[in-house]
């Protein structure tokens, strides 16, 4: 155990001796027995799950909608290629090209709608929440006016791509997003969502949950040399408060950053601000713990980035849900801390034992893992778009009470709030 920043000096010098003996065997020659020690594939069913293939196990037909569902969006507002939801644009492309789309119909496992929820922004770059319900509905309508496939299951068969703050409840705000509900016409689809909390009305049940858009393109550019010392303890760039729209405080992250500012500010061993440095990427190379904390949602890129540079996630967001769950072993991983316990952070983290810290290292040296998290362009195997389709494959065959009795309806075209109702 390590109570002291002694200790803490001691577990950066066996991490640096550690990265040493990797690069030097590698130098020798001995580049297997160097990736042997420095990485650790993930056991039992979860390793063979993130190292599936969906191809050949399910088609998905894409329907052709009209280009100011998508592509015109993007045109209109190129941010959207770059901003944290951008996994339902790069969707889109991928499938297009993919080897399980068929463009026939009536052999199909599933299908796509390529609309872009999140693609119309505010001059700050967020997307309009009241726009994109309506966006939503318009598409689903159409779908269902031009083809009978909608209205054979009520969407059973259907599955969404939904990357907002709270999935299909459309907001970034929790308690407006509750008050909202998911879309009543979405109730019967699959969602790819990147929000995950449990026992929340935004999260279905059967959906799959995803990691949030990362550029993948800029985080290969940053990389650094791999036997680079971890010299920081704990590392954060981000808000702590966000006094535009919460100016009480203690709503925004439900008190959890404000709470990590206040207590650990002053700490030499944490390394937190609101800046937000050209050499960020670099950085979490060199830290041993980076932080997640929820913000509006329990969400964000840094889990990606973490993951990515080998950065051991400390995840602070009650009951958070995580992307591929099935298939990455988060609690191997990363380290959970409780909200309430925000402030007993500094002792939790100096407390782990040294070989419980390089094993999680080596599980995130796994390039399945960082893979996972990523939607590169073009695609690579066992990426994040596959993991999508494995989830939709492990779905299949569908159950017969998908499809609807002569008559048999579920939806309600009028349900929800009023302003969702108004024509797109």
């Amino acid at each position: 155990m390590m109570g002291s920043r002694t200790g803490w000096a001691l577990l950066l010098a066996a991490v640096s001796l550690s990265a040493v003996v990797l690069a030097a065997a590698a130098d020798s020659g001995d580049a297997d027995r160097a990736a042997e020690q420095h990485s650790e594939r993930i056991s039992g069913s979860a390793g063979d799950v993130l190292e599936d293939n969906p191809v050949g196990r399910l088609k998905v037909f894409i329907y052709d909608l009209p280009r100011k569902y998508n592509k015109k969006m993007v045109t209109k507002d190129p941010r959207c290629l770059s901003h944290m939801f951008a996994a339902e644009i790069f969707m889109h492309r991928f499938l297009l090209s993919s080897a399980v789309r068929t463009l026939n119909p009536k052999e199909a496992d599933w299908f796509y709608t390529p609309v872009y929820t999140t693609c119309d922004l505010t001059p700050a770059g967020l997307p309009l929440p009241f726009k994109s319900p309506r966006v939503m509905r318009s598409a689903i309508q159409y779908i269902s006016h031009k083809w009978p496939f909608w209205n054979r299951t009520d969407g059973a068969d259907h599955f969404f791509v939904v990357p907002h703050d709270f999935g299909a409840c459309f907001h970034y705000q929790e308690e407006k997003a509750i008050e909202r509900g998911i879309l009543p016409l979405l109730q019967r689809s699959t969602l790819v969502q990147t929000f995950g909390q449990e026992n929340h009305v935004c999260l279905k049940e059967g959906s799959i949950i995803i990691p949030p858009y990362a550029p993948p393109q800029k985080m290969q550019a940053h990389l650094i040399p791999p036997d680079t010392p971890r010299s920081i303890f704990v590392y954060f760039r981000g808000l702590f408060y966000d006094t535009g729209n919460d100016p009480e405080g203690g709503y925004y992250a439900r008190g959890a950053r404000a709470s990590l500012w206040e207590n650990f500010k002053n700490n030499p061993l944490f390394d937190i601000s609101t800046d937000h440095p050209p050499t960020y990427y670099e950085d979490m190379q060199r830290a041993v713990f980076c932080l997640c904390p929820l913000g509006w949602a329990p969400w964000s890129p840094r889990l990606v980035e973490a993951v990515v540079f080998g950065c051991i996630p400390v995840i602070i967001a009650d009951d958070i849900v995580l992307p591929f769950a099935d298939a990455i072993p988060w609690e191997e991983i990363g380290v959970f801390v409780e909200e309430k316990d925000v402030p007993k952070l500094d002792t939790i983290l100096t407390s782990m034992p040294i070989d419980d810290i390089l094993r999680k290292q080596r599980l995130l040296a796994n390039p399945s893992m960082k893979q996972a998290m990523l939607f590169p362009q073009p695609a690579q195997p066992r990426d994040a778009f596959h993991q999508i389709l494995n989830g939709l494959a492990r779905k299949l065959p569908h159950p017969e009470g998908v499809y609807l009795q002569p008559g048999e309806k579920h939806l309600n075209w009028t349900a929800g709030p009023v302003g969702d109702l108004k024509a797109w």
